[in-house]
C-alpha cells in the first residue's frame, strides 16, 4: 500500500455495536465491519476509526477496558480483528484503534492486584488518605457526577476516578505504567494497526492534589505539568518509529496553546487533535441539558480561531461535526425536513474544505437524523437516563425533559446504521430485536437507495473526499475567513501556490444577501448543492436556503 498522507486523507468512524450485525444477536460486530468494507471503499475513506471492542464490562460503552490484549466476545475474536486488518489493507484502508489510557476498568488485572494490597500495583493508581475531617482528599468532581474519589475501607484510603467509579485513573507519573502502555501500543502495531486515537489523553498528567475553590477540579488535571513529556516519550518509544502511523488525541477542555504542541509539525507528539469547543454553541455555558438556539456567530468565531491560529503555529486539526457522543449534525445545525438534503450537503462542505483531516461518523454521509425517541425505555445512554430524572427534579415537565433528550442525547448517534428499507434497516435480521431502536425514517434514509442516486448525500460526500485528494489547496492551503460579521454565511478562502478556492455556506432556511467585493473571474464552481449556481450581481450575492458552493481557480 502506498504511503498515506494524513492531510489528504479522510477518516470514517465506526461504532461497531450499531454498524452491522453479522450473527443476528442484535449487536453489531467486527465481522459486520468486514462485510461492509466495500461500502467504505466506495465512499473513499482512507482510515476506519473503531471505538473500543476490547474486553470490558461495558459500564462506559467499552471505554472501561478490562484487557487491552483481547477482544470482547460480543464483538468477535482476535482472528476477526486480524482478518479485518488484512481485508481493509487489500482495499487500501487502514485501521485506527481507540486506546483508553487515562483509566482502566476496575476489573483490570492491575487494579484487582492493587485491591489485594500489592504495593507494586497500588502505585499504578492514585490511592490517597482522606482529610482529617473524614472528607475525600480533594473536592474534585467526577465527569459523570459526584466525587472523583472512592473510599476503600480495607486501606482507609480513596482512589481517584475522573470518570465512572468503575474507572480508576492510571498514575502516569509511575514509569512502570508508561512502559505497560507502550507495550500495548507496540502489540497492536505488530498486528498491522496504522492509526491510534487516544481517549481524553490530555488528562493523563495530574498536577497538584488540592481543593478547587473555583471549579470542579479540572484545572488541576487538564493539560497537566508532564503531559508533553509523556506524549513525546510515548511517540518516541512506539508509533514515532513508524512514519506510516497516524495519531489523534481527544483533548478534553483543552487550550489552543497546548494543542500547538500536541499536534505541531515538529514537536514529536501527535499527528492531530480533536477539540470540542465548537460543539458547545447550543449549550448554556458548559451546561448541555438546556434548550437554547445555536449561537451561529460563536460557532464561526471558534472554528475560524482554531483554523487560523493552528495554521500559524504549524499544528494540525481533526475536523468534524459528529461522533458517538454527539447528536446528528443535520438535526442540530441543519434541517430534518424541507431542506434535509441541501443542509446535509452544506454541513459536509463546511468541514471537508477546512484545513485539517475530516472525520465522518457512520451514517453522516447519508444525512442520518436524531432518533426522535418518545419513551424513556428507548434510551440506553446512562447520562441521558440520569438527566431525564434530574431535569424533572429541577421542575421541568416530562414533555420538556423529552424535548431536551431528543436534541442532546448521545443515543441520537447510536441508533443502528440504516443500510436499506427492509425490517431493522438491514442492520440485523428481521426477527431480531436490535440493542437500541432503529430510527423509523430508515424507509426514506438508507445507504442502498442513496448509492443508486446521482445527487444523493452519499454521492456528494464521495466528491468532497475526492476533491481533498486531487487538489493540494485543500490539504496544504492557508485559510482566510470571509463574511466574518454576516449573520448567516460561513465562507472562507483557501490558497496554496497557484491555486485558489472560495467556499461559501449559507446556514439557514431562507434566502439571504451577502454584500461582497469578490471578483470570480477565472473561477469555476466545482461543487454545489443546487443544480444551478449563482454568481454575485453588482456586489451582492443572493444565496438560497442552505446553499453551498466551492469555487476554484488554478
Amino acid at each position: 500500500m502506498e504511503t498515506a498522507d494524513f492531510k489528504k486523507s479522510t477518516v470514517y468512524q465506526i461504532y461497531p455495536k450499531s454498524f452491522y450485525d453479522s450473527n443476528h444477536d442484535g449487536l453489531g460486530d467486527l465481522r459486520g465491519v468486514i462485510q461492509k468494507l466495500d461500502y467504505i471503499k466506495e465512499l473513499g475513506a482512507d482510515y476506519i476509526w473503531l471505538t473500543p471492542f476490547f474486553v470490558s464490562p461495558q459500564n462506559d460503552n467499552g471505554y472501561d477496558v478490562e484487557d487491552y490484549y483481547n477482544i470482547d466476545p460480543r464483538y468477535g475474536t482476535m482472528e476477526d480483528v486480524e482478518e479485518l486488518i488484512r481485508e481493509a489493507d487489500k482495499r487500501g484502508i487502514r485501521l485506527m484503534f481507540d486506546m483508553v489510557f487515562n483509566h482502566v476498568s476496575n476489573r483490570h488485572e492491575w487494579f484487582k492486584k492493587a485491591m489485594e494490597g500489592d504495593p507494586y500495583y497500588k502505585n499504578f493508581f492514585f490511592f490517597k488518605k482522606g482529610k482529617e475531617n473524614g472528607e475525600p482528599p480533594t473536592n474534585w468532581e467526577s465527569k459523570f457526577g459526584g466525587s472523583a474519589w472512592e473510599y476503600v475501607e480495607k486501606f482507609d484510603e480513596y482512589y481517584l476516578h475522573l470518570f465512572d467509579v468503575t474507572q480508576p485513573d492510571l498514575n502516569w507519573d509511575n514509569e512502570n505504567v508508561r512502559k505497560e502502555v507502550q507495550n500495548v501500543v507496540r502489540f497492536w502495531m505488530g498486528k498491522g494497526v496504522k492509526g491510534f486515537r487516544f481517549d481524553v489523553v490530555n488528562l493523563i498528567s495530574k498536577g497538584q492534589f488540592e481543593d478547587d475553590y473555583e471549579g470542579d477540579g479540572r484545572r488541576f488535571y487538564t493539560d497537566g505539568p508532564n503531559i508533553h513529556k509523556y506524549l513525546k516519550e510515548l511517540h518516541d518509544m512506539t508509533f514515532g518509529t513508524d512514519a506510516e502511523i497516524v495519531t489523534v488525541g481527544e483533548m478534553s477542555s483543552t487550550s489552543m496553546e497546548n494543542c500547538y504542541q500536541y499536534a505541531g509539525a515538529d514537536t514529536g507528539e501527535l499527528s492531530m487533535v480533536f477539540n470540542f469547543h465548537h460543539l458547545k454553541v447550543d449549550f448554556m455555558g458548559n451546561e448541555k441539558w438546556v434548550l437554547v438556539p445555536a449561537d451561529f456567530g460563536k460557532l464561526k468565531q471558534i472554528l475560524f480561531d482554531w483554523q487560523t491560529q493552528m495554521s500559524e503555529h504549524h499544528a494540525w486539526n481533526a475536523v468534524f461535526w459528529c461522533n458517538h457522543d454527539q447528536p446528528r449534525v443535520v438535526s442540530r445545525f441543519g434541517s430534518e425536513d424541507k431542506y434535509w438534503k441541501e443542509s446535509a450537503k452544506m454541513l459536509g462542505t463546511v468541514i471537508h474544505m477546512l484545513r485539517g483531516t475530516p472525520y465522518i461518523y457512520q451514517g453522516e454521509e447519508l444525512g442520518m437524523t436524531n432518533a426522535g425517541f418518545t419513551d424513556i425505555s428507548q434510551y440506553r445512554d446512562v447520562e441521558s437516563i440520569n438527566h431525564f430524572r434530574i431535569l424533572q427534579e429541577k421542575g421541568l415537565t416530562e414533555p420538556d425533559a423529552y424535548r431536551i433528550l431528543q436534541i442532546h442525547s448521545r443515543d441520537n448517534s447510536r441508533t443502528p446504521m440504516q443500510w436499506n428499507a427492509s425490517t431493522n434497516a438491514g442492520f440485523t435480521s428481521g426477527d431480531t430485536k436490535p440493542w437500541i431502536s432503529v430510527n423509523p425514517n430508515y424507509i426514506k434514509i438508507n445507504a442502498e437507495q442513496q448509492m443508486r442516486e446521482d445527487d444523493s448525500i452519499f454521492a456528494y460526500y464521495q466528491k468532497l473526499i475526492r476533491i481533498r485528494k486531487e487538489l493540494d489547496v485543500v490539504a496544504y492551503g492557508d485559510i482566510i475567513p470571509l463574511a466574518k460579521d454576516h449573520p448567516s454565511v460561513f465562507a472562507y478562502r483557501r490558497s496554496y501556490q497557484n491555486e485558489d478556492m472560495i467556499v461559501v455556506n449559507h446556514f439557514y432556511g431562507k434566502d439571504t444577501d451577502w454584500k461582497i467585493d469578490l471578483d470570480l473571474t477565472g473561477y469555476d464552481c466545482i461543487l454545489g448543492n443546487y443544480s444551478d449556481y449563482t454568481k454575485p450581481q453588482g456586489g451582492t450575492w443572493r444565496l438560497r436556503p442552505y446553499e453551498t458552493m466551492i469555487w476554484y481557480r488554478k
